[in-house]
Parts: structure tokens; sequence; C-alpha cells
């Protein structure tokens, strides 16, 4: 007999962290020899990659490791989700404009 499975809570907090990196420009690479941070350090040096960026770095064929390339620094995209209030260039991403037609709608 099998018991079934407890579906995962989504933190709306996240989601919507989510919803923001969609905007942000994404690149994938794969990490070859090196461990994904560096190979992700060393392949926004090579390119001179301004933030805000995501990068998914590929590390097997089963699993991928993502990113953030902040002002700040580099993060995982995970932290990122969850506390995208803390990164300023998420803020332009995040359009006011979206959220002024959302509150005219809600009307």
């Amino acid at each position: 007999m099998r018991l079934a499975r407890r579906r995962k809570r989504k933190s709306r907090r996240r989601q919507e962290g989510r919803k923001i990196l969609e905007h942000v420009p994404q690149y994938n690479l794969e990490s070859g020899e090196d461990k994904p941070v560096t190979a992700a350090r060393k392949y926004i040096q090579s390119l001179g990659i301004v933030p805000p960026a995501l990068l998914l770095v590929k590390r097997n064929e089963h699993t991928t490791d993502r990113y953030f390339w902040a002002e700040k620094g580099l993060f995982g995209a995970q932290y990122v989700e969850e506390n995208h209030f803390l990164f300023p260039s998420l803020r332009v991403v995040d359009s006011p404009i979206e959220k002024s037609a959302v509150a005219v709608s809600s009307r």
C-alpha cells in the first residue's frame, strides 16, 4: 500500500521572486572541471557580464545550479527568490507600470 504524497507548499514570496527573475538575462554554461561557483565566476569575468544576470551552471546531466549575479556579488538563485526585495537591481526589473495597472483593475 502506498501513501499519498503531500504537496509541497510553495511560498508566495518565493514565487514572486521567481517571476521577477524570469525578466533577468540568463546565461547557460557547463562547469567542466571547476566547481559550479568557480565556473560561474570565471564566466562572468571572461564575458564582463553586468548585473543583474541569472547563470545556469550545468554540473552534470542531472544537476543544474542557479546563481544570481548582483552588484553585491554572486548569490544562490533560491536565496534571491526568497529575498528579492533586498536587491536594488531587481526593483528596476519589477516595473511600476505593471503595479499601477493591477491597482487600477482591482478597484
